[in-house]
């Protein structure tokens, strides 16, 4: 059994929060779910790209004047991470409750 470590809860936790914000687990389709695992794993390499960046004196190339790539391609990931978001739609769906009275008659039958 894979032991989780700290980040790895974190990362449940996050797709955990947005399955919830879709409606929960019964109401996502696979293809949501797909799109989820893509944004969970470059929400991943977003943060340790952003752990990585903040540790660094710098961000730009001195010699060259021009920022180091690895923040381009950073911006990239943050881009295509927003794309996930837009295709999962940004606001949170609630699950709809029957009527009491629909529900009740719909037991009696």
């Amino acid at each position: 059994m894979v032991e989780l470590g700290e980040l790895g809860k974190e990362l449940q936790e996050w797709q955990a929060a947005i399955i919830h914000d879709l409606g929960g687990e019964d109401t996502i389709s696979a293809m949501q779910r797909s799109v989820i695992e893509l944004a969970t794993r470059t929400h991943l390499l977003l943060f340790s790209i952003d752990r990585w960046l903040l540790e660094q004196p710098s961000l730009i190339h001195k010699s060259k004047r021009q920022l180091f790539p690895v923040v381009l391609q950073r911006q990239q990931l943050a881009d295509a991470l927003a794309r996930y978001m837009n295709q999962l739609g940004l606001e949170k769906r609630v699950n709809s409750v029957p009527d009491l009275g629909v529900y009740l008659h719909d037991k009696s039958i």
